[in-house]
């Protein structure tokens, strides 16, 4: 799982749309932050600039931190996490989502997340891979998040790191429970579909292949459910598929600029 994303030597391409990379992650300190990032996309209209989200949360002080030094702190965990930066394609499709599917949110949060976090990656195989009703394996998140960062955390920082994700992950929808945290398998929405299929798209993924990429799979849906959860995105205008026989082409001619197809041709 996500081993696609995670041998990539790092593309400028995929840097400019909003991917995240490096030996470093916001889940060493802190969660996805939900709460936080709703109560900001709630506070600003969607058509703002970046200094908007900034003035929202340090001066207006929509997210209710006591002091400027916390609302700092926070500003900065939320722009690595997210951008806040409607030039980053990454981010303005998420918006653009955003307030029209609410029923999407978390799980619009949790792959933005995905893309910008390389710790939060690091840990989605133990969750994903986890059957449905079962315990979640704490020591499974452990193990990856060591053997993934080259065993350059020590205990403590690990176990801080485990919790965050594993929080995270309950804030998604695909753990429950508090101390003991069992799988449960999410919903997705013609939404989040459109979205999980356009970051596998921005990977270099085509055709048939999106419906099967690791981005889908975080939706707990198979290369079935992905093709209907498609159709329904189609019919909500969020993309377009077209089909020839068993060739199948998955574009997404309104939620990507020119100025994004030029970046990914150049990519190609």
């Amino acid at each position: 799982m996500f081993t696609s994303l995670l041998r990539l030597e790092t593309p400028s391409s995929l840097i400019r749309l909003g991917f995240r990379f490096g030996d470093k992650g916001t889940h060493s300190s802190r969660t996805m932050m939900f709460s936080e990032l709703q109560s900001l996309l709630d506070f600003v209209p969607g058509d703002v600039a970046r200094e908007d989200y900034e003035q929202a949360v340090l001066e207006a002080n929509c997210l209710g931190k006591q002091t400027l030094s916390t609302r700092k702190l926070s500003l900065q965990r939320l722009s690595e996490l997210y951008a806040l930066d409607p030039s980053v394609p990454l981010f303005r499709v998420m918006r653009s989502l955003w307030k029209s599917n609410p029923d999407s949110q978390q799980q619009l949060a949790l792959l933005a997340a995905l893309c910008r976090d390389p710790l939060l990656r690091l840990t989605a195989a133990p969750v994903l891979q986890t059957p449905a009703g079962k315990e979640f394996a704490r020591q499974e998140m452990t193990d990856a998040l060591e053997a993934g960062t080259g065993g350059r955390f020590n205990d403590s920082t690990l176990d801080k790191i485990v919790r965050n994700a594993s929080s995270t992950w309950t804030q998604a929808g695909h753990l429950q429970g508090r101390a003991r945290k069992f799988r449960q398998l999410v919903r997705a929405t013609p939404a989040s579909s459109a979205y999980a299929l356009l970051l596998g798209y921005l990977q270099g993924v085509r055709g048939q292949n999106l419906l099967a990429c690791d981005w889908v799979k975080v939706l707990d849906l198979d290369e079935l459910e992905a093709r209907e959860r498609a159709d329904d995105a189609k019919r909500l205008g969020l993309l377009d598929i077209k089909q020839s026989g068993s060739l199948i082409d998955i574009s997404f001619p309104k939620l990507l600029t020119e100025a994004d197809k030029e970046l990914l041709h150049g990519a190609d």
